[in-house]
């Protein structure tokens, strides 16, 4: 199935050494640099930004509608703003592809700044405040092209092939681990109104103060993401004077003939739509967590701690999942295949859960946090595994102009998902079904995907 396989061709290196007088072969000259991890840092550190960002409202939007008289569709709203900012994303894959990783960074963390700036104007007329706060929400939304793709990029051009995988996770997962750490930050910060107070007691917050609250949140989020945008400014390279391995340095497709051949490879758009369609629902989904487990009788805090720990345990099982395939090379299918047999399992469990009255399953907090959880480890765990497997499917195809995509359709279903939020939100079960649905049409993907590892072919052999 699908288009052919890169050439022997495609697969030389530019970088090539010189001959000597003997018939000694010498393997590609290649070095890694210290300085790769303050790349990955400052990469890691703006995307965790951008995460916290995009999810600020979610968590506190009981609070937010008592302060600023949001409704639920403008909670919708305001998380769709992120799927909404990846629309131009041909146009940041085409500027990391010819003007390389710092002059796209670069744009996406003004865009974040600026959109921060927006958030925080105090205005007391709540009507332009909110157009204020869309507009910051979109700003932000915008430079999720360059921050949720350009991980593996940044992998392939600063790390040896035995540390590409654990990069990819930790560049593509601090963005999730942001979006945990709302979770957490939101209803810890901002109280909540006294008509969400759990427990029976009654606490009277003044709603200038949990405005003000609020406010502290937006300003702390624009000086640390201003304090970021300069260092990058100062210092940022797109890539090392000498490349880790045969796989960075060798020759790849212009862009018109990327976008060609990943339209026209069947193999691709099926592994494709095997990661955009499960991890475009599952952060539609917990984009709007508080408002599914409302109706459960799960608090604003509660939603927020499961929402962090379902986020922060797909971080860490993710990194971990990476760092084995950096070990155990070849076997990216088998470990996205047991993955997604699992979030199958807990998204069907956390659904029929939240049925109780159909289904007659105890619903406690133990089991919701438990499934909720679970079904958070295993998809949001499986993007750096899906990114390597897709550039190994693909290659010579750019790393950011393949992963560009992908997350583009990610971004489209959680688009899509959000929208329909807008006119059907008063009953939510639907987005349980969405999800276990998305899980289980994954896996069948996944199961009848065929595996190829072109570009570990180039580093083991080539380079030998």
């Amino acid at each position: 199935m699908g288009a052919v396989e890169s050439t022997e061709g495609e697969r030389e290196p530019l970088l090539v050494p010189a001959q000597p007088a003997t018939n000694t072969t010498q393997p590609v000259f290649s070095r890694v640099y210290g300085r790769r991890w303050f790349v990955l840092t400052m990469f890691s550190l703006l995307g965790f930004m951008q995460g916290i960002v995009w999810n600020t409202w979610g968590p506190i939007q009981n609070s937010a509608k008592h302060v600023f008289e949001f409704s639920s569709t403008d909670i919708a709203v305001l998380v769709l703003w992120g799927p909404v900012g990846y629309l131009p994303w041909l146009l940041f894959m085409w500027l990391m592809d010819k003007k390389g990783l710092r002059a796209s960074l670069l744009l996406s963390a003004f865009f974040m700044v600026l959109g921060a700036a927006l958030r925080s104007v105090p205005l007391k007329d709540l009507h332009y405040r909110r157009w204020l706060i869309h507009g910051g929400q979109l700003l932000n939304g915008l430079a999720g092209p360059t921050i949720m793709s350009a991980g593996p990029l940044l992998s392939t051009t600063w790390f040896a092939p035995d540390q590409r995988a654990t990069a990819t996770a930790i560049a593509s997962l601090i963005g999730y681990l942001g979006s945990a750490c709302a979770f957490l930050i939101g209803p810890l910060a901002v109280p909540a109104p006294n008509d969400t107070e759990k427990l029976g007691s009654t606490i009277y917050w003044n709603q200038n103060h949990i405005g003000d609250r609020i406010q502290f949140v937006l300003y702390a989020e624009f000086a640390m993401i201003a304090a970021l945008f300069v260092v990058v400014l100062f210092y940022f390279p797109s890539r090392p004077p000498i490349p880790p391995s045969v796989a960075a340095a060798s020759q790849r497709l212009s862009y018109r003939s990327s976008i060609c051949r990943l339209l026209s490879n069947m193999r691709f758009l099926m592994i494709a739509l095997a990661y955009s369609v499960p991890t475009g629902v599952v952060a539609g989904w917990a984009g709007v967590l508080d408002m599914i487990l409302t109706p459960v009788k799960i608090s604003q805090v509660d939603a927020g701690w499961i929402g962090f720990w379902s986020l922060v345990g797909g971080c860490v099982f993710g990194v971990a999942m990476a760092r084995f395939a950096d070990y155990i090379r070849g076997m990216l299918k088998l470990i996205l295949v047991l993955m997604f047999a699992g979030a199958s399992l807990a998204a069907t469990w956390f659904t029929l859960t939240c049925l109780t009255r159909l289904t007659h399953l105890p619903s406690t907090k133990a089991t919701l946090y438990t499934s909720c959880i679970l079904v958070g480890i295993f998809i949001n765990s499986s993007v750096p595994i899906f990114f390597e497997l897709f550039i190994e499917t693909v290659y010579p195809v750019p790393e950011g102009i393949t992963c560009g995509v992908v997350t583009f359709l990610s971004n489209l279903f959680t688009g899509l998902l959000l929208f329909f939020l807008t006119f059907y939100f008063t009953e939510l079960s639907w987005l349980n079904w969405c999800l276990t649905g998305s899980c289980i049409f994954s896996l069948l993907l996944l199961l009848f995907f065929r595996e190829s590892y072109d570009r570990l072919y180039l580093d083991v052999f080539v380079s030998v």
